[in-house]
């Protein structure tokens, strides 16, 4: 499946929509941040994501999910293990998906980024369909927001250094690179 971006939405990904964004306080989008999620930790598949994304995580299902349930968090896109794409935040939208964090001496990612979650864990390697997925969404985003180039994109871990380590040691950004 070819994508393309349509009204700030993949054309041609899953769309299930998150309560979890708001207006952007600036007109720009010039950051690409990559995340990490799977939930339970570790484990990958079912609908845990999506869940806590539209905030219907229940708590009893995993011992886990009384720690982030109530957490109102989002991305603009997931990408599963098999490269299937799920957006769930137009990119014209702020996502929750950066928490405190800075780029270039500038606070608050969120307001200027668009954020991709990769279904993963820091230290398991990420899937050849993954990549090329990220690949052809981050060329599509390249291409459609002026802001935004190669030289903008990085893990969660560099914008909250100490907080966060996604996408982690697993995720080979010299193979990214080399794609994108």
């Amino acid at each position: 499946m070819r994508l393309s971006i349509k009204n700030h939405w993949l054309d041609g990904a899953e769309h299930i929509v998150s309560p979890n964004y708001n207006e952007r306080p600036c007109n720009r989008i010039d950051l690409l941040v990559i995340h990490n999620i799977s939930l339970p930790p570790g484990e990958f598949g079912g609908p845990y994501i999506s869940e806590l994304f539209t905030n219907q995580l229940h708590p009893e299902h995993h011992p886990y999910f009384k720690q982030v349930a109530s957490l109102e968090v989002s991305a603009h896109v997931l990408i599963r293990r098999d490269g299937h794409p799920i957006q769930y935040v137009p990119f014209d939208k702020r996502a929750w998906h950066a928490g405190d964090s800075c780029f270039q001496n500038e606070k608050n990612c969120n307001d200027f980024s668009i954020g991709i979650e990769l279904e993963g864990a820091d230290d398991v390697p990420y899937e050849d369909a993954q990549y090329r997925r990220l690949v052809e969404i981050s060329q599509l985003l390249i291409g459609h927001y002026d802001g935004l180039t190669g030289e903008r994109i990085s893990g969660h871990c560099d914008i909250a250094p100490g907080r966060k380590t996604d996408p982690g040691e697993a995720f080979d950004w010299a193979y990214y690179r080399r794609l994108l």
